[in-house]
C-alpha cells in the first residue's frame, strides 16, 4: 500500500483498514467488478491503480511489492501479472471505474460499481 498525504480512515483501526484494503484490491482483481460503498471504492482505487502501475514493470521485485500488498495471494498476483497488466501496457493511468449504483435500502449508503476498465 502506498503512503499518501490524506486518507481515507473509513471509521477503522489502521490494521482493520490495510486488511480492508487488500481484501478490496485482490476482490476487484480477481473478479474485476465488485460492488461496495462509495467511500470504500474512492479509498481503493488509487491502491488498485498503483498495483496495476507496479504489474506494468513485470520484475521480480514488483511481483514481491505485489505479493506483500495483497496479502500473500499467489493466484491474485499471477492473475494481476498475466492478464490484468498486459491489457494496460498503452494506458498511461486510469485503470479503474465507479460507477453510482443508488442508496442500499437498509442504511441510504451510497453504493457504487468499481470495476477495471
Amino acid at each position: 500500500m502506498r503512503h499518501q498525504k490524506t486518507r481515507h480512515k473509513l471509521s477503522r483501526s489502521t490494521a482493520h483498514r490495510k486488511a480492508l484494503l487488500a481484501n478490496l484490491c485482490k476482490e476487484i482483481i480477481e473478479h474485476e467488478r465488485i460492488k461496495t460503498t462509495e467511500a470504500k471504492a474512492k479509498a481503493v482505487k488509487p491502491e488498485v491503480e498503483q498495483l496495476i502501475t507496479l504489474a506494468k514493470r513485470g520484475d521480480l521485485h514488483a511481483r514481491r511489492q505485489a505479493l506483500s500488498a495483497l496479502g500473500q495471494d499467489k493466484f491474485a498476483v499471477h492473475k494481476l501479472f498475466e492478464e490484468v497488466a498486459p491489457r494496460y501496457v498503452e494506458r498511461p493511468g486510469g485503470y479503474t471505474r465507479i460507477l453510482k449504483l443508488g442508496p442500499r435500502r437498509s442504511d441510504s449508503t451510497e453504493m457504487v460499481f468499481i470495476e477495471l476498465v
